[in-house]
This record gives C-alpha cells, sequence and structure tokens, in this order.
C-alpha cells in the first residue's frame, strides 16, 4: 500500500464512519478496486480496517472530550467513592451505565463469531451491497415511523439495550456502526441529532476495544512500512472523522436521513452493476 493509498483510505474511513453509510462497505470497495484485499488472507483487510478505525475513536475522544470527562468523573463518583443507588445517580452517572449496557451485546457476538466476522465471507461484495440496500430500506421505515421526541435525557437501560442490539447488526459489512444505532434510535421515537450523538458515545468502547485487538493481532504479519501506512491512514481518519462528526450533528438538526437512504441503495446498485460487468471481483 503506497502512502497515497494510505491517505485516501484513512479519509473515507473518517468520512463513512459517522455517516450512516457503512464505513467498512466503502473500504472494502475501494480496498478491492485498489487491488488491496488479498482473497487468501482476509483477516489482514479486517485488521486493517479496525485498526484506523482508532483514528475515528481519536475524533470521538477529541469533539466529544468535555461530555465523556464529565460522565467518567461522575460515574466513578457516584459508583465508586459515593455507592449512590442508581436511581440517586447523576445524568452523566446513568449515561456511563447505558454506554456500557448498550456495549455488552457487541461485545458478545463479537467475540463469538470472530472467526466469521474476520473471514472471507464478509468481505464478499454481494453481501455488503446487500446490507447497504437492505439497511437503507431499514433506515427510510425508521425515519417514517419516528416520533422525533427524546432527549438524551430521555435515553434508559432498555433503550441503551436496543440500541446496543442494533451495533451487533454493524458487524455485517455495508450495514454500518452509525447506520445501525441511528436507525434504532429513531425506531425508539429519539430526535435525529440525540441519535447520532448516542451512537457515537457508545461506539467507544466498541472502537476502542476491537481496533486494540485487531492491531495486537496484526503485529505478525505488518512490517515497519506498514506500520507507517497504517499510522498515516489512521491520522487521516482522525482529521476526516473529526469534520464528519461536526457536519452531521449540525445537519441532522434541520434535515432528514433520507439522503443518507438514497445514497446507500444507489451505492449497493452500482457495487452490484460493477459485478455483473466484472469491474470489480465480489
Amino acid at each position: 500500500m503506497s502512502i497515497i493509498e494510505a491517505i485516501f483510505l484513512g479519509i473515507v474511513q473518517g468520512l463513512t464512519e459517522f455517516l450512516p453509510i457503512s464505513s467498512t462497505g466503502h473500504l472494502t470497495v475501494a480496498g478491492k478496486i485498489l487491488n488491496l484485499v488479498d482473497p487468501a488472507k482476509p483477516e489482514q483487510w479486517t485488521a486493517f480496517i479496525a485498526v484506523i478505525q482508532i483514528g475515528t475513536l481519536l475524533a470521538i475522544l477529541i469533539y466529544f472530550w468535555n461530555d465523556l470527562l464529565n460522565i467518567t468523573k461522575e460515574f466513578l463518583a457516584d459508583n465508586i467513592f459515593k455507592w449512590k443507588k442508581f436511581s440517586d445517580q447523576s445524568q452523566n452517572s446513568k449515561m456511563g451505565w447505558y454506554i456500557i449496557i448498550g456495549t455488552i451485546p457487541v461485545v458478545i457476538v463479537g467475540l463469538g463469531f470472530k472467526d466469521i466476522i474476520e473471514g472471507a465471507l464478509t468481505k464478499n461484495l454481494y453481501l455488503i451491497s446487500g446490507s447497504l440496500i437492505v439497511l437503507g430500506v431499514i433506515l427510510a421505515v425508521a425515519e417514517r415511523l419516528g416520533k422525533f421526541t427524546k432527549e438524551l435525557k430521555d435515553v434508559t437501560w432498555k433503550s441503551a439495550l436496543l440500541i446496543g442490539l442494533g451495533q451487533c447488526l454493524a458487524l455485517i459489512p455495508g450495514s454500518s456502526r452509525s447506520g445501525t444505532t441511528i436507525t434504532a434510535g429513531l425506531f425508539l421515537g429519539f430526535k435525529r441529532e440525540t441519535a447520532a450523538r448516542f451512537s457515537f458515545l457508545l461506539s467507544v468502547p466498541a472502537i476502542l476495544g476491537s481496533g486494540l485487538f485487531e492491531f495486537y493481532g496484526s503485529l505478525s504479519y505488518i512490517d515497519e512500512e506498514g506500520l507507517i501506512t497504517l499510522a498515516i491512514a489512521t491520522l487521516f481518519s482522525a482529521i476526516s472523522g473529526y469534520l464528519t462528526i461536526a457536519f452531521l450533528l449540525n445537519f441532522l438538526k434541520k434535515h432528514s436521513t433520507y439522503v443518507f437512504v438514497f445514497y446507500r441503495i444507489l451505492l449497493g446498485v452500482i457495487v452490484l452493476s460493477l459485478i455483473y460487468a466484472n469491474v470489480i471481483n465480489p
């Protein structure tokens, strides 16, 4: 992988991680077009994707620094130093619990289906294009049925768990972590911006865990040159990711998610067309 390719893939990762359009799908399509995905070693591409997500994690940490700091401080204060009952805890402390509860499903499913997730099936462009289209349609249904009344203060353990279950679908390439969690939030009646904000906060443990886990596992087959391109891709994913977070939260205050629905369906159709035209290998 060249430095230019690393920069390009890093920008793609940052742009598509937070928009509900699937970063894994975009990266895998780009990787196959650039002939960077080795069919014999699909786990290497999975590791690359997971590691450069650390850049988008950095974007979240910087953008939501005050929120995350307050959540951490008040969670520790109410649960470690003062041992308050859950009902007596602050909203930020409760949010810490909601993030933990929402993360449990993806940890269980991710570890349970690790071999499948890292295998060749999840790099299949038929699966990715199908996920883009199907999850796009489901997002449209959520947009149509959503009430858009609930704020972040209205998150409960039940809604956190349900959105966490939605995050499990993000393990299917082409579905999108932000897409599945925002969709779940809309079904539960949350405002679009609120659903996106909770989606980003919820993604912190999952991205951190998968990124570090895959990075450790990838050390055996990443040489010094590979580490350099990996670092460059991660840096550019952080920069583009930060800008994308700011854009999406502002966009969803005034607009629906239909533009992303149309984009997902169109991209899915284009990918299928390229496959049948033998332009790219599924």
